[in-house]
């Protein structure tokens, strides 16, 4: 347990962040905006443009939040101080605790809150529409991206994002082929942007009668969850829509209704697949919106590399393109070979831990975005 002149030490620091804050916050021009915004909802006329409405309100709300979590973080550090001053005359251990888990509990808040002011991208505040696909390694790398699938769900429920899974394709003798992500949340695709590339893992193969060690790659594409009416006209004639069944290989999971629907865009190549749905027009209508999403975004970043620095997944998931080691066996570590972050906690990760990694790339992103400014 921490002494009481450490925990007053670190209680300091953490106030020194909090006036930094507060500054970068500006409280009277964050308060006008609110006072501004309550005026134009008040209006008689607020809810004749819907969707205007709601993302004003949906500001209102983002400014309001700051401020409330401003007045919390300073409660705290009142209530914290003052818990100290009694024990210093009185020791209890009781205090001594509190005192100690509500310091660590407002550096853990801090550190979210100084991350996402990382996040200024046009599409970080959306959710993330996920994609794994098995690369090379055969049977090892669909096991391998069914390990990753596991991964991303974990991470996305216990960052208390809702995590739906809208297409999965299983793997011929285990795991599988690809499968997409639908995780719904503040900010999900401002982290996840962090992800999307080649995963490569090593380990002693399940599936190898000799025990041998496998290299196997699966790779990851994140694209930011739009809204569902998106008013981009796309000519029939530039798709290819296919239909298959939803099921597995055999048994229940076989349906005999070709519910399933992949649609290609055929001038980009940009394939999605939905089988989500029980029926063949739900699962169209979603993989549209999903494949407008992402042409949408690449009509609306007009970059040279558009296509590969937005989708991630044009490299071919395979030596020498990683981005991230797995490494079970003969030791155990993962390293993210763009942060040189690393760690042997291999379980934690692969149980969904991935905030040391993300939180590394966007700070060096933040870094030579700074740099390049300069």
């Amino acid at each position: 347990m921490l002494e009481i002149p450490q925990i007053k030490r670190d209680l300091d620091q953490l106030s020194e962040r909090l006036s930094k804050t507060q500054g970068y916050l500006d409280l009277p021009a964050l308060k006008a905006k609110i006072h501004d915004l309550e005026q134009l909802a008040a209006q008689p006329d607020f809810w004749d443009d819907p969707d205007a409405a709601q993302k004003l309100l949906q500001e209102l709300s983002d400014y309001k939040n700051s401020l409330s979590q401003l007045r919390t973080w300073q409660g705290q550090v009142e209530d914290t101080g003052a818990i100290l001053e009694l024990i210093e005359d009185e020791p209890d251990t009781a205090l001594m605790e509190e005192a100690q888990k509500n310091v660590s509990s407002l550096d853990h808040e801090l550190a979210q809150w100084e991350l996402q002011q990382l996040l200024s991208g046009p599409y970080d505040k959306s959710g993330a529409v996920l994609s794994i696909n098995a690369g090379a390694g055969g049977t090892d790398a669909q096991d391998w991206a069914e390990q990753l699938l596991r991964m991303y769900t974990r991470w996305g429920e216990q960052s208390g994002y809702r995590v739906h899974l809208v297409e999965i394709s299983e793997g011929d003798e285990a795991g599988l082929k690809s499968a997409t992500l639908e995780i719904e949340g503040r900010y999900a695709y401002g982290y996840l942007k962090a992800e999307k590339g080649t995963h490569r893992l090593v380990r002693i193969s399940p599936f190898n009668a000799n025990g041998k060690r496998q290299t196997s790659f699966a790779g990851v594409e994140v694209m930011p969850l739009l809204e569902e009416d998106l008013t981009l006209d796309i000519p029939e004639k530039d798709l290819e829509i296919k239909t298959s069944r939803s099921g597995g290989a055999g048994g229940q999971n076989v349906n005999k209704v070709e519910t399933a629907v992949r649609i290609t865009h055929l001038p980009t190549g940009i394939s999605v697949r939905c089988t989500q749905e029980r029926s063949q027009l739900q699962n169209r209508e979603k993989a549209m919106v999903i494949l407008k999403a992402k042409l949408m975004i690449i009509a609306q970043e007009q970059r040279a590399q558009e296509i590969a620095d937005i989708r991630g997944d044009m490299v071919e998931a395979a030596w020498g393109n990683q981005i991230r080691n797995y490494v079970f066996h003969p030791y155990q570590m993962v390293k993210d070979l763009r942060t040189n972050e690393e760690t042997t906690a291999v379980d934690d990760v692969m149980n969904g831990d991935l905030d040391p990694f993300i939180q590394a790339y966007l700070r060096q992103e933040n870094q030579v975005l700074q740099e390049t400014a300069v």
